[in-house]
């Protein structure tokens, strides 16, 4: 049975058929799956009821919403015909038609038993047969002549590529030579190659990287058998952003116009993988299947009534304070949000990140889907566009309350520089279910971070700025040998290395540990964190490290040194 169904519906649809129903009604639904592969279009998306009712002639009330795209209701159909077929124990000679195998499919159309498995995976239906006591892979006549009908330009080329003689693929490899000394990339002298030999360009194209990877000394293309790197690929996906063409970029790195291709695919799925999406969830998302409704969440901001008011108070209203900047004062020309207003962009904000998140969980990184990625890429800008929205009518509210919060220490402009943050970080974090405003609480998480960041800030300041005696020792310091420095500094480490060798395995642990000794230099822990980390109480640990100390301390005075913490 196969394992790589791409809808767990069908797979689970696929058991319950396997398991329960007989062998005719097997038969029937096989020949149905089959006439329902012929009619289904990549492009188009169908429903998990319809899919069942064509198959089984039932309706059915469970997944009745679930959709899926052509491609892989197609792969899927192509698995269950093969899987019915293998539980149904059909023999070849009961068959009314004539059946093919693979081998005589290879012969009939002189391919490789590699293009017959290609063409399966695509349109060509198989069924399991018992050929004797073995059971293989067979293809009904009927099944053979609708693929050549639907196919014949892919057939035709599919007879061009078989095995090349040892005098062919010489005389490709010469000709080759000439055209990588023009600076011919390997597809397009595989393509010039094949028109004039008649031969597939797949042929010559695998038979050339053949050859580069058994004579790594000579080959042709060398570049070609290179690994791309992130960093390459990081490069490649920014120029194609920038505005060059594929053909430009597979010539200058070496490289098919399919593969830099897949690679800007593959890293623009690993961007939107990276993507910070974080949304205030809400039930009425999971209801909403409704296109209007769907429209009515995503559609333009309302215009605001006349009755209405905006949510700030009037000292936020639009006349600036006196003593702004001009360009400060452009922020009070921006309308405030009403009620309305900012709910209808909160809700709109979350409803599209809740979709991109729900889109980007089917988003496959090695295999990514454009206009999946497109659709996702779609909806995370539209939140953005959104959320610029209420940062933008709130952005005076910041200079409001960093005007009371001026001093010597932080000027104006860093103050309004941290408030935009948090009023960002509050737009992803406000619940507008509850009914609040908005500005009340990005007033909170604002005047939250001054008071936490200001005397964090002002601690630092004076910790860390010398007073005139200090400014005159760094003075006299600065002319010192730094030899001299860096060899008594040495001495030090030298000696409490030595020190150390009078303690135990666990009392070195613990003074290191306390005081951030050792290298690389880490920051002390706790008593607490000690503790945890080699399993006795944070009273233990303070016994230990007493102990410690007091070796320490007589090791000191055996040298006649005086260490600091150690008095």
């Amino acid at each position: 049975m196969n394992k790589d169904y791409r809808n767990v519906i069908l797979q689970k649809l696929r058991d319950q058929l396997v398991r329960y129903v007989p062998k005719d009604k097997k038969l029937e639904q096989i020949n149905r799956a089959e006439e329902l592969l012929h009619e289904i279009n990549d492009r188009k998306i169908y429903s998990y009821k319809y899919l069942s009712l064509r198959i089984t002639e039932f309706g059915t009330e469970i997944y009745e919403d679930v959709l899926m795209n052509g491609d892989d209701v197609r792969h899927d159909l192509l698995a269950l015909i093969e899987d019915l077929s293998d539980s149904a124990e059909m023999n070849s000679r009961s068959a009314q038609e004539k059946i093919w195998t693979i081998d005589e499919l290879c012969k009939r159309f002189n391919v490789a038993s590699k293009t017959i498995s290609r063409w399966r995976r695509e349109q060509l239906s198989g069924r399991k047969f018992l050929f004797g006591k073995k059971k293989r892979i067979g293809f009904l006549d009927s099944s053979v002549n609708w693929f050549v009908e639907h196919n014949s330009k892919r057939i035709q080329r599919g007879s061009r590529y078989h095995h090349l003689s040892e005098t062919e693929k010489f005389d490709f490899i010469q000709k080759s030579r000439e055209f990588a000394a023009q600076e011919i990339s390997l597809t397009e002298t595989a393509r010039r190659l094949a028109e004039n030999s008649g031969r597939s360009v797949e042929a010559i194209r695998y038979s050339l990287k053949a050859f580069d990877a058994d004579h790594a000394d000579i080959s042709i293309f060398p570049a070609q058998n290179e690994p791309l790197y992130d960093k390459i690929k990081e490069q490649i996906f920014q120029e194609y952003n920038n505005g060059e063409s594929v053909s430009s970029l597979a010539f200058h790195y070496h490289r098919t116009v399919g593969s830099i291709y897949r690679i800007v695919g593959q890293m623009r799925a690993e961007r939107i993988m990276n993507l910070p999406i974080q949304y205030i969830d809400n039930p009425e998302f999971i209801m909403i299947r409704n296109s209007d409704k769907e429209q009515q969440i995503c559609g333009p901001t309302p215009e605001a009534n006349d009755d209405e008011k905006p949510l700030q108070n009037k000292r936020t209203d639009s006349v600036p304070p006196k003593g702004l900047p001009s360009y400060l004062t452009l922020l009070y020309k921006i309308p405030l949000l009403t009620r309305n207003q900012e709910q209808h962009l909160f809700r709109k904000m979350n409803y599209l990140k809740y979709k991109a998140a729900a889109l980007r969980k089917s988003l496959n990184k090695d295999q990514p889907k454009t206009e999946l990625m497109r659709r996702i890429e779609r909806c995370y800008n539209e939140s953005l566009d959104a959320k610029n929205e209420i940062v933008s009518a709130n952005l005076r509210l910041v200079v409001s309350i960093a005007k009371r919060h001026v001093n010597k220490m932080r000027p104006l402009f860093d103050l309004i520089s941290d408030g935009n943050i948090s009023l960002m970080r509050a737009a992803d974090k406000f619940d507008y279910m509850r009914g609040n405003r908005f500005s009340t609480y990005a007033s909170w998480a604002i005047i939250r971070n001054f008071a936490r960041t200001i005397p964090d800030e002002q601690r630092y300041r004076e910790r860390f700025t010398p007073t005139d005696a200090e400014k005159f020792d760094l003075t006299i310091d600065f002319h010192n040998d730094s030899f001299i420095s860096e060899k008594t500094q040495l001495e030090r480490e030298t000696q409490v290395d030595r020190f150390l060798q009078e303690l135990d395995a666990r009392e070195q642990r613990i003074i290191t540990r306390r005081f951030g000794l050792g290298f690389p230099v880490l920051e002390p822990f706790t008593l607490r964190q000690i503790g945890e980390e080699i399993g006795v109480t944070k009273e233990r640990v303070r016994q230990i490290e007493n102990r410690a100390l007091a070796k320490l301390r007589k090791a000191a005075q055996d040298e006649l040194l005086e260490i600091p913490g150690l008095q």
